[in-house]
């Protein structure tokens, strides 16, 4: 596994687009909190086309539904910011894309609209990667909304590098 704990946004985009192009895969975003903040990181390396193929920002519960798939009785259940709605928009993303990896994150950013249960800050992520089963994870990030966002942004990036750099590049 690739240590990327030091690494910026753009040092992992770039390690990213290597591991995709090694792979001949394609990624695709399903972004709520970040508005579209993992798309546009991907898309500022130039070449970018030949392994990002789509985002989707479904900051809405009805895009989430309309555009990912994601059944809105799980939204009415688990609320947007949860782990089922997390896991569905990945794999939403994979099943709505021509792509082999797909990562989706949803989140309170702030500054208002936290809970006890759910402080701003929190984060779940999914990530769905051929192979692999989905995964996801809770964070919760410290600081203002843009901190929140950007914040987010890196660790999509960072555990979606870590995830493809666990397959090999022959697994088509």
């Amino acid at each position: 596994m690739i240590d990327t704990t030091s690494m910026n946004t753009p040092a992992l985009v770039a390690l990213l687009a290597q591991l995709l192009r090694e792979r001949q895969w394609m990624m695709a975003t399903a972004e709520s909190c970040t508005g579209g903040l993992i798309a546009g990181a991907c898309t500022d390396l130039a070449g970018s086309s030949e392994w990002f193929e789509r985002g989707f920002v479904s900051y809405s519960n009805e895009a989430k539904n309309e555009l990912l798939g994601v059944d809105a009785q799980l939204i009415a259940t688990h609320g947007a910011v949860s782990e089922p709605v997390a896991r569905a928009m990945a794999e939403g993303a994979l099943a709505h894309s021509k792509t082999q990896a797909a990562v989706a994150v949803t989140g309170v950013a702030g500054p208002t609209g936290g809970s006890a249960e759910k402080p701003v800050g929190t984060v779940w992520f999914g990530w769905s990667v051929k192979g692999q089963p989905t995964r996801t994870e809770r964070r919760r990030f410290d600081g203002d909304r843009a901190a929140v966002r950007a914040a987010t942004v890196h660790y999509a990036l960072q555990t979606l590098v870590q995830s493809i750099s666990g397959t090999r590049p022959d697994e088509r």
